[in-house]
C-alpha cells in the first residue's frame, strides 16, 4: 500500500492530509510553523508531525509526497524528494521557472518517479462532462472560451494572481481547445502590494481562430469561478460557485441571418449530467493509481510545463505591455 506524507499543512495542505487520512494513506505530515504545527497535531493526533523535510526524506517507510508549500518552494521541494526516492504530488504551478521545470522533468523520468502536478479542475467531475460534450461537438466548432475566477481574497504577497488563479483556467483552455496558444497578452493592476498584481486580463489566440479570455483577482466584491465556451451550434457554462444541475449547463442558442439583420433564436438551458464527488478526492486518488500503476498521470509534467509556459509568457506580457509569440514547436 501507498504512504503518503503531506509536506505544508496550510491553506490548502489542511484539504491534501484530510483526504489522505480518509483514504488510509496518510502516515506524517511536515509543517515548518510552530502554531499551524500544532493545531494540525490535536486536529490528527494520531498522525506524526515533524518541522523539517529532511525527516520525511529520509524516512524509508514513506513511498510518496504531497507538496502545499508556498509556490517558490516547489522546485526545491520537488526536486529534493524525486532525488530521495519519492513519488511526488505537488500543487500548482510545479515551480516558477521553466529551465527548473524541464530539470524536474528529467530528473523524474530517469528516476522513474511519478511526477504529477495539482491542476485540480482537469478533475473536476463538472470540467470532465463539459469536455467530453465539446468533443462530442455538442457546442459545435469553438470560437472563444472566457474564464473569470475572482473573490476578495486570499491576498498574497509572494505570488500575484495571475500565478495564483490563471493556472486553473489556463490548464482548463489548453485541454478544451487541445491546442497551445500562438499568442498571448496580458495587462494588470497593482493596488495593494507593489509591484505584486492584484488583477489581469490576459487574452488568448489559437491557431485556428480560437480566442480565450482569462480575468483573474483577488481583489473583488464577489467569488465568481465561472468558464464559457462559445461555439457554432451552442454555448456551454461551467459555473462552480453554482450548486447542483445549475453548476454545467447548455444552451442552443443559434446566430443566423435573415438578410443582413442577424437572427438570433435563444434556447432553453439544459443541465449537463456529472457525477457528484469531490474534485480532490478524485485527484488524490488518480495520484495513487498513478503511483501504484506506473500509468502516466493526467496532469503530468509535460502538461504542467505547457500551462507553465502560457503563464511565464503572460508575466512577460503583464510585465512589459508587449504580446508574446509562440512558434509551432511550443505545441
Amino acid at each position: 500500500m501507498t504512504t503518503i506524507a503531506v509536506i505544508g499543512a496550510g491553506y490548502w495542505g489542511k484539504n491534501l492530509i484530510r483526504n489522505f487520512k480518509e483514504m488510509g494513506r496518510l502516515v506524517a505530515i511536515c509543517e515548518t510553523d510552530s502554531a499551524q504545527r500544532a493545531e494540525i497535531q490535536n486536529q490528527y493526533p494520531d498522525v506524526p508531525i515533524v518541522d523539517t523535510i529532511e525527516q520525511i526524506l529520509d524516512d524509508a517507510a514513506i513511498d510518496a509526497v504531497a507538496v502545499a508549500t508556498p509556490a517558490a518552494t516547489h522546485g526545491e521541494v520537488v526536486e529534493k524528494s524525486i532525488a530521495a526516492g519519492k513519488d511526488v504530488f505537488v500543487e500548482k504551478p510545479l515551480c516558477l521557472d521553466l529551465n527548473q521545470a524541464a530539470t524536474l522533468k528529467k530528473q523524474a523520468d530517469d528516476a522513474k518517479r511519478t511526477l504529477m502536478v495539482g491542476h485540480l479542475l482537469l478533475y473536476h467531475p463538472a470540467f470532465i462532462s463539459l469536455s467530453r460534450a465539446v468533443a462530442d461537438g455538442q457546442v459545435g466548432q469553438l470560437r472563444y472560451i472566457y474564464s473569470n475566477r475572482t473573490s476578495l481574497g486570499k491576498i498574497r504577497k509572494e505570488e500575484n494572481a495571475l500565478w495564483s488563479f490563471a493556472p486553473h483556467d489556463i490548464s482548463m483552455m489548453l485541454a478544451l481547445t487541445g491546442q497551445f496558444p500562438s499568442r498571448v497578452v496580458s495587462s494588470g493592476g497593482t493596488y495593494l502590494y507593489p509591484p505584486v498584481a492584484d488583477t489581469s486580463l490576459t487574452h488568448l489566440t489559437f491557431e485556428d481562430g480560437v480566442q480565450g479570455h482569462i480575468f483573474v483577482s483577488w481583489l473583488h466584491p464577489f467569488k465568481e469561478h465561472r468558464t464559457v465556451v462559445v461555439g457554432s451550434e451552442g454555448m456551454a457554462v461551467f459555473d462552480d460557485v453554482e450548486q447542483g444541475d445549475q453548476k454545467l449547463m447548455l444552451y442552443r442558442h443559434k446566430v443566423g441571418w435573415q438578410g443582413d439583420i442577424a437572427a438570433i433564436n435563444k434556447a432553453v438551458g439544459e443541465p449537463i449530467s456529472y457525477e457528484e464527488s469531490e474534485p480532490l478526492r478524485i485527484e488524490c486518488e488518480h495520484f495513487i493509481d498513478c503511483v501504484a500503476t506506473r500509468n502516466t498521470p493526467r496532469t503530468d509534467a509535460t502538461e504542467a510545463i505547457r500551462v507553465l509556459q502560457v503563464l511565464d509568457a503572460c508575466q512577460k506580457s503583464l510585465s512589459n505591455g508587449d504580446p508574446i509569440h509562440f512558434d509551432s514547436s511550443n505545441s
